[in-house]
């Protein structure tokens, strides 16, 4: 099986945690948005932005350290829009090369002109 590359890996850093010392599940969120929207653009030179993200049930924590990387594939596309699936894995700081599943999202994606309106995406 061959080794998927991340679309994007982030380590989380001290000034992303809540009270409790994990990371807000926010930080996660935006730089899942940031993923969906690499694997957007990358399937069409065109500007988009985020219409829906879809049930994001969080699993596992994430803590300072951890590289959080972020697997986006699009899944489906319409004629002004996309649908990305990101899944979320963490690799441990405490015990490198140990990668758990963090949480996974559908995010859609509206492609738009210059005026802001959906445009089609070909």
């Amino acid at each position: 099986m061959a080794l998927r590359e991340p679309t994007l890996r982030v380590t989380m850093l001290p000034r992303d945690t809540n009270a409790r010392g994990t990371i807000f599940g926010g930080v996660i969120l935006s730089h899942i948005d940031l993923a969906g929207a690499v694997a957007a653009r990358q399937q069409a030179p065109r500007n988009f932005v985020t219409k829906a993200m879809h049930e994001v049930a969080f699993i596992a924590p994430v803590y300072v350290g951890d590289v959080v990387s972020f697997y986006a594939e699009v899944t489906r596309e319409g004629k002004t829009s996309l649908t990305v699936r990101v899944e979320v894995e963490a690799e441990r700081f405490s015990e490198p090369g140990r990668r758990v599943r963090v949480t996974e999202a559908e995010v859609v994606y509206v492609a738009i002109d210059e005026h802001g309106k959906a445009t089609p995406i070909k």
